[in-house]
């Protein structure tokens, strides 16, 4: 039985993870966790031989899996989740277990679990290396990270990752955080393009999401909505046409 550790600070792409590795029936998820800074140190912890592999993300806020990597006392075999196009990733597949692109398939899982099963005993890989390689070749496609708001002679500068959701209205876009609207320059269309697609979705014309803050999906009146998990429980709807690209970001099958 392969004992694996699932990393993901998105609390709902760890749940199906440890679903899709349990129901294979040949993986027991020794562990899971949403912050890096705390699987870092429930790892280190454990000591080696604790966990075969690891199932790891690579974009994560504090702590990026290349970053956690590189702090490990002792590395298991890697196998990289990410959101990233396969061009990027497939000159360094040799040097890890193996990686998997968002939203992940039973059958794709399964071959990453026949690759581990192969490797059982051998020395891992210099995931290390690995992971220098992939920043390197990632480092010009970086996302946005901070958006300025400027009021006046004012500016605020806002953290990316606790943007609930941008929305335009009144011929002006406006970011959101804690439920209060910041006016921002872009228009939805320039952030379409400019943020990780992996974490922000275009729900609505009007309206684009980050993932991270979706608590539940209902049917509403005209559709579908979206309640987020902030102070004020903000509901946004949902496009007819942008349910299925919503749920797959979620890892709703």
């Amino acid at each position: 039985m392969i004992h694996a550790y699932v990393l993901d600070d998105e609390r709902l792409a760890v749940q199906r993870m440890s679903r899709m590795l349990t129901a294979t029936g040949r993986v027991t998820v020794a562990g899971s966790e949403t912050d890096p800074k705390r699987a870092l140190a429930a790892m280190n912890q454990r000591g080696a031989g604790a966990i075969d592999v690891l199932f790891l993300d690579i974009q994560m806020p504090g702590l990026t899996g290349f970053e956690l990597l590189a702090k490990l006392a002792d590395a298991p075999a890697v196998v990289f989740t990410t959101a990233y196009d396969a061009y990027a990733l497939n000159a360094f597949a040799v040097h890890a277990i193996d990686y998997l692109l968002k939203p992940v398939d039973e059958e794709r899982l399964n071959r990453a679990l026949d690759k581990i099963e192969r490797f059982a005993g051998q020395p891992p890989p210099d995931v290390r290396r690995l992971a220098r390689e992939l920043a390197a070749e990632l480092a010009p496609s970086r996302k946005l990270e901070r958006v300025a708001s400027r009021v006046g002679e004012r500016t605020t500068v806002l953290d990316v990752a606790r943007i609930t959701h941008f929305v335009a209205k009144d011929k002006l876009t406006f970011a959101v955080v804690n439920g209060r609207e910041h006016v921002v320059d872009c228009t939805l269309a320039e952030f379409d393009g400019r943020l990780d697609a992996r974490r922000f979705v275009r729900i609505h014309r009007a309206t684009i999401v980050n993932v991270a803050f979706v608590q539940e999906l209902y049917p509403g009146v005209d559709g579908v909505l979206v309640r987020l998990k902030d102070e004020q429980r903000t509901e946004l709807s949902v496009a007819r046409d942008r349910v299925r690209q919503l749920k797959e970001r979620l890892g709703i099958v």
